[in-house]
């Protein structure tokens, strides 16, 4: 870190030059408006993560000891194929949507957006009707054959079904990405479906309906978020993208944009499933389904990034056509810096508590927790480098980022081949956790010598102190209340402590001007809801 920032002061403004005074009545007031739109979006999506990871977590509890570490494995190698088959289904429209509804919205092109919207249903349709009928026919041959599986034979409609909505479910969230209503969106697909996934489930589990009860309740809710996104996109689309009929049709640009996509999602199912698959060859779906739980687990460690990603990738699309290469930079670094910053202490809890939070979910799961330390190593990594994936893709280097992902499948399922029939999960954990880093350590030098950004300055060396009084008081703890290894109360006292401690040593030595902008922003927020509240 401390390299890239002596390397980038060259070319990138530290935050300490810049002159709020001058440029509040621009430039700054422009930075202004945009960071309080990421961060007002932001946190009702981190709102929408933070409840679906506290209700889900617990809910995964349930699920956990309800189902059993075999039935939890059946349903992740089901959804394996389901994603492999749903990239097929997708043909890159779903990140399409991202682009070009945002872009054809900014430039107020109706025409285009109807024969985009109409274009890209209708193919999805089609696309889904084909390859649902595959999948029921294909999975009992997978399920004996190749997984040595038969229970999950049973289980082919109900997959297939939630493949069919789970793509346009995919496809109208993204359409909502695009006309920046990340709010509307996360309370659509976080608490709207969280709650009702829960609710049915529990329900058809409680009556004795198991693993197809738990796949039914998800099919419920799918099919309700497809409603509700369905309305909301009618409604966020001007009557005159309707003016024409026909099911529409689609630019060279989309599908060009969108061929690379497809191939971009190819990667990322091996980048994401590959670890699966290759688990449920070698091992028993029992394995499957504790080192699933480990990665789910872990994948909660970079939510401030995903948070600010949610509309931040749309607006770098817009920034960057506009040439706004100055505002861009400025609120790549601001938002990794933030990111990382908020990442640290629950990144650090997670690996100093693994083993305690694994063990929650059953005595079982116990064997998850390194797996669970490798894996958020890696998403320290991955929240370091800031949003540089989405970067090369929204400013039309995607070839570059298909480059850089399909090495990195690659070397993830090598060494998946390698590592798995020796250490089993935890050599799945190593070979995941080695493509996370690869790929965001490439992307990262590729934005730097493509876009010449890089989210690094001297601000970036006030992270090390609170960093290290957080990992001081989550050993503390853990030494502490070593008799309770396996206390997830004490992991929970502990990280809260690491929070405070981190974010008071970080106050402490002082905020730039941007920084004590977000903090300002935040308490005029929470202030005002203070007030509302009380009237």
């Amino acid at each position: 870190m401390c390299q890239f920032a002596m390397n980038a002061a060259s070319n990138i403004p530290t935050s300490s030059a810049i002159p709020v005074a001058v440029t509040e009545s621009g430039d700054f007031a422009e930075f202004r408006h945009r960071v309080g739109k990421i961060s007002r979006h932001s946190l009702v999506y981190f709102a929408g993560m933070i409840f679906t990871a506290g209700a889900g977590y617990a809910f995964k509890i349930y699920i956990a000891r309800a189902l059993g570490a075999e039935a939890l494995g059946l349903y992740a190698l089901g959804m394996s194929l389901v994603g492999f088959l749903g990239i097929f289904n997708a043909i890159g429209l779903p990140t399409a949507a991202s682009r070009f509804v945002a872009e054809y919205s900014s430039q107020h092109e109706h025409l285009k957006l109807g024969n985009f919207l109409r274009g890209s249903i209708s193919l999805l349709a089609a696309g889904n009707l084909v390859l649902g009928a595959a999948f029921v026919f294909a999975l009992p041959w997978v399920a004996v054959h190749f997984y040595h599986a038969p229970a999950l034979a049973s289980y082919a409609g109900t997959f297939a079904l939630l493949m069919l909505i789970g793509v346009l479910n995919t496809f109208f969230s993204q359409c909502m990405a695009g006309f920046r209503e990340i709010a509307r969106r996360t309370v659509i697909t976080h608490f709207v479906a969280t709650s009702a996934t829960i609710i049915l489930a529990v329900l058809l589990i409680e009556l004795g309906f198991g693993l197809r009860g738990y796949l039914m309740a998800q099919v419920g809710s799918s099919i309700l978020v497809l409603v509700l996104l369905a309305l909301s996109i009618r409604k966020l689309t001007p009557q005159a993208a309707f003016s024409t009929p026909g099911f529409g049709r689609l630019d060279r640009k989309v599908a060009s944009f969108s061929a690379v996509t497809f191939a971009i999602g190819l990667v990322h199912f091996a980048l994401g499933q590959s670890d699966k698959i290759i688990l449920g060859y070698y091992l028993r779906p029992r394995d499957v389904g504790v080192y699933t739980v480990a990665v789910t687990v872990a994948a909660f460690v970079p939510i401030a990034l995903q948070s600010a990603n949610q509309i931040f990738s749309p607006m770098i699309a817009e920034l960057h056509s506009a040439e706004t290469v100055t505002l861009l930079r400025r609120l790549y670094v601001f938002i990794t810096k933030w990111a990382t910053a908020i990442t640290l202490p629950l990144a650090f809890s997670v690996i100093i508590f693994s083993r305690a939070l694994m063990s929650f979910f059953g005595p079982a799961f116990e064997a998850g927790a390194v797996v669970l330390s490798i894996v958020a190593v890696a998403e320290i990594v991955n929240c370091g480098v800031g949003s540089v994936g989405f970067l090369l893709l929204m400013s039309g280097h995607q070839a570059q980022l298909m480059k850089i992902e399909t090495t990195s499948a690659v070397l993830m399922v090598s060494l998946s081949l390698l590592l798995i029939p020796r250490y089993g999960i935890s050599g799945a954990g190593i070979a995941l956790a080695t493509s996370i880093i690869a790929t965001n350590a490439w992307s990262l030098v590729e934005v730097r010598r493509k876009l010449a950004l890089s989210p690094y300055n001297r601000s970036y060396l006030k992270l090390v102190p609170p960093a290290v009084a957080a990992i001081a008081v989550l050993l503390v703890y853990q030494r502490a209340f070593a008799a309770f290894p396996n206390s997830w109360k004490v992991a929970a006292v502990a990280s809260a402590c690491a929070y405070a401690v981190f974010f008071a040593v970080l106050v402490s030595s002082g905020l730039q001007p941007e920084d004590r902008m977000l903090a300002t922003l935040a308490w005029n927020r929470l202030r005002n809801r203070l007030v509302r509240n009380g009237a």
